[in-house]
C-alpha cells in the first residue's frame, strides 16, 4: 500500500517500513564510522525496538560486534494497518545484523510478564550461555501483575497543580497547560510501572537461572532535566518513579551486580512527545544546542555511553552509580541560553527561538517518514518479518 503519516495527538498511528529501515541504517552507518568498540560482550536489551533501546542495540552489535537479544512488545502489520515502527525497526536491525554475520534474535511480548522472562532465559541458555550486559530501556504506560492487577502510570505533579507555557503540536502554536497533582494511588502506580521493580525482577530472574556471567553489569535509563521542567518531570510522578529506579541500582549493586542509571539527554521519542511542556522545552533546547554545535541524537548518546562508560573498568559517575550523559544539555551556558529563549518566545517569533522544524523532523523519523531518500508515493510491502520470531 501507499503509506502516509497519520498523526493523532502525540503519536503517529502509521509507520513506513522502508523509512524505518532507513532510520536504522543511518544509525548503523554512524556507529560504523566511529572507532570500533571491539568486545566479546553478550548483550540483552529490554525495550530494544525504539529510542535509546534501539540505539543501544545498534551500538552493541555494530560498534562492538556483540551478539544481542532484544525484548520488545510490537505489533505486526494486519490488513490495512501497518506494523508499529518498533516492529519495522527490529526487522531492519535483524536484516543488517544477518548481513554482517552478527548474532541477533528478538523476543516479542510483554517484558513485565514472567513468561517473557522465562522465554528470554531459555534463549540465552540455548544460544549464548550467559549475558555480560543487561540494558533496561523499557517505556510502557501500564503493567499487569501476575495476579491480574493493572497499574497505569500518570504524568502528574506532586503536591499541587502546575501551569506553564507549552507547545500545541496540532497547530505549532504556544499555549498554556495545567498539569494536575497526583494522588497517592497514582504515585504508587507510576512507581510500579516506571520504577525499578521490573528491572530488579529481570536481574534476579537472570541471576537465579545462572545466565548472568561473573562480569555482568546492568544499566537503566533516566532523565532529570532543568528546573523549568521539574514540576512535571523530576519533581512529578515520573521523577518519583525514576528515584525508585536509582534506588534499585544501589540495591542491585550491593547484591554484587554492578548497576548504573544513565541520565540521558532530552530528545524527541515516542515517550517524551506525550509529556506536557517537554516538547516545547526540547524544541528550544534543539535550537540552542544545534547553534552551539553540542546537539546529539540517541545514537550519538549511546556511542558515548559505550565508548566512555560501559567499557571502562569503573564508569565515571557524579554520585554513586549514576552516569551523566546529559552533561552537555545541562552545561551552564546552554541552560542560560535556553532560559533566555524560553522567556522571549511568542507565537510571532516561535521559529526564531525554537527548532520547531527539527522537532517535527525527529518526530516523523521515529515512524519512518521524512527521509529524502524514500519515495512515499510508491507502494510498499507493509508485511515485514522479524526473522527470529519465525525460526
Amino acid at each position: 500500500m501507499i503509506v502516509k503519516p497519520r498523526v493523532k495527538d502525540f503519536i503517529c498511528i502509521t509507520a513506513h517500513p522502508e523509512g524505518c529501515r532507513e532510520h536504522v541504517s543511518r544509525q548503523i552507518q554512524y556507529i560504523k564510522s566511529k572507532q570500533g568498540l571491539k568486545s566479546n560482550q553478550r548483550v540483552l536489551v529490554i525495550g530494544a525496538s525504539t529510542g535509546y533501546g534501539l540505539s543501544s542495540r545498534i551500538c552493541a552489535a555494530f560498534g562492538g560486534t556483540c551478539p544481542t537479544i532484544g525484548v520488545c512488545y510490537e505489533r505486526a502489520a494486519s490488513g490495512n494497518r501497518t506494523a508499529t515502527a518498533g516492529w519495522y525497526n527490529t526487522a531492519a536491525f535483524e536484516e543488517f545484523a544477518e548481513r554482517d554475520g552478527i548474532y541477533a534474535k528478538t523476543i516479542n511480548g510483554d517484558a513485565f510478564s514472567e513468561q517473557i522472562k522465562e522465554d528470554t532465559i531459555s534463549l540465552i541458555r540455548r544460544d549464548l550461555g550467559q549475558v555480560d550486559l543487561v540494558v533496561y530501556s523499557l517505556a510502557a504506560p501500564r503493567r499487569t501483575m501476575p495476579d491480574g492487577t493493572v497499574y497505569t502510570s500518570v504524568l502528574k505533579t506532586l503536591g499541587k497543580p502546575f501551569t506553564s507555557k507549552s507547545l500545541d503540536l496540532s497547530h505549532n502554536k504556544l499555549g498554556e497547560t495545567t498539569v494536575p497533582a497526583a494522588d497517592e494511588q497514582e504515585i504508587e502506580a507510576t512507581d510500579r510501572v516506571m520504577g525499578g521493580d521490573d528491572w530488579k525482577d529481570w536481574i534476579h530472574a537472570l541471576k537465579s537461572a545462572g545466565v548472568l556471567s561473573e562480569r555482568a553489569r546492568t544499566v537503566a535509563y533516566s532523565y532529570i532535566g532543568p528546573e523549568m521542567t521539574y514540576p512535571i518531570y523530576a519533581g512529578g510522578t515520573i521523577g518519583h518513579a525514576k528515584q525508585h529506579l536509582y534506588a534499585t541500582a544501589l540495591e542491585l549493586h550491593k547484591e554484587g551486580i554492578p548497576s548504573y542509571v544513565s541520565v540521558n539527554k532530552a530528545l524527541v521519542t515516542q515517550s517524551s512527545s506525550a509529556i506536557p511542556i517537554v516538547p516545547l522545552y526540547i524544541a528550544v533546547l534543539y535550537h540552542v544546542m544545534k547553534e552551539t554545535g553540542t546537539h546529539e541524537d540517541t545514537i550519538e548518546q549511546m556511542y558515548r555511553l559505550w565508548n566512555e562508560y560501559l567499557y571502562a573498568d569503573e564508569p565515571v559517575v557524579d554520585i554513586p552509580n549514576r552516569i551523566r550523559l546529559d552533561d552537555l544539555e545541562m552545561r551552564t551556558d546552554i541552560q542560560e541560553k535556553v532560559v533566555d529563549c524560553w522567556n522571549r518566545i511568542t507565537d510571532d517569533n516561535l521559529e526564531e527561538y525554537a527548532d520547531i522544524s527539527g522537532y517535527w523532523e525527529d518526530f516523523y523519523h521515529l515512524f519512518g517518514f521524512g527521509f529524502e531518500t524514500i519515495d512515499y508515493d510508491q507502494d510498499t510491502e507493509t508485511d515485514r518479518k522479524i526473522k527470529s520470531l519465525t525460526e
